[in-house]
């Protein structure tokens, strides 16, 4: 692996550990609708970052990348009100849940997808500092900053984690080898990607930002495949 790979690696990895919360959010679901795949449960929770990208990529949105601009992060999320509107996360979280009920016809599992989405924008607004708007044309912006403090949003996403985690494997259980060893494999991939992000150094361009922020529907396949070596438990 060369030095430009090794780059776009922990890039990918850097990019990642913003989503942990979010991830947590989508494994911890997975009591409230166990007909729901996680791999949907986790698209849904981290779907404004799904669409981001994609934003980025055609120019609707920008970010620059800004060493110091807060303790834990290089981004400076300078405009994204499609994506991470507090009005578009709901819009977006209605299109969703009204989708995925078209497609299944499980309420509750269109509810709980359709409520996640949203709730992207409040685990946001607890980290980020003030950039989130409340709706596309609004000039406020709005964020508590945990970002400011790496021990606190070391704290905070490793708890929210570990909660989604353990509140995920307990309303499941395997039914093959590969439904225990994946929900290992799952948790080494995940945790293994947030530590390689404490030591990666800044992503080297926006476009690069772009395309390693889609690796996300990687890890939404995994959880997919991985939920389908598990039942959710009566």
């Amino acid at each position: 692996m060369n030095e430009e790979d090794v780059r776009w690696v922990t890039t990918a990895a850097r990019e990642a550990i913003l989503f942990l919360g979010h991830y947590a959010v989508g494994l911890a679901a997975k009591q409230a609708a166990p007909r729901t795949s996680l791999g949907t449960l986790i698209a849904a929770a981290a779907f404004l970052d799904l669409l981001w990208p994609v934003f980025l990529l055609l120019g609707l949105e920008e970010v620059s990348i800004a060493p110091g601009t807060t303790q834990f992060t290089p981004l400076d999320f300078t405009r994204y009100p499609y994506s991470h509107s507090l009005l578009m996360s709901l819009v977006w979280g209605l299109l969703f849940g009204g989708s995925y009920l078209a497609l299944t016809r499980y309420r509750a599992g269109a509810i709980v997808v359709g409520g996640l989405v949203p709730s992207h924008w409040v685990l946001d607004f607890v980290v980020h500092q003030p950039d989130l708007p409340l709706t596309p044309w609004g000039t406020e912006r709005y964020g508590l900053g945990l970002w400011n403090s790496v021990p606190g949003t070391f704290a905070v996403e490793l708890s929210l984690f570990a909660a989604g985690f353990w509140l995920y494997a307990a309303a499941t259980s395997a039914h093959d080898r590969i439904g225990s060893l994946g929900l290992a494999g799952f948790l080494i991939f995940i945790l293994a990607m947030y530590a390689g992000a404490a030591f990666g150094p800044p992503p080297p361009s926006v476009a690069a930002i772009a395309w390693t922020d889609m690796g996300q529907w990687i890890v939404v396949l995994l959880a997919a495949l991985l939920d389908r070596h598990r039942m959710a438990r009566q």
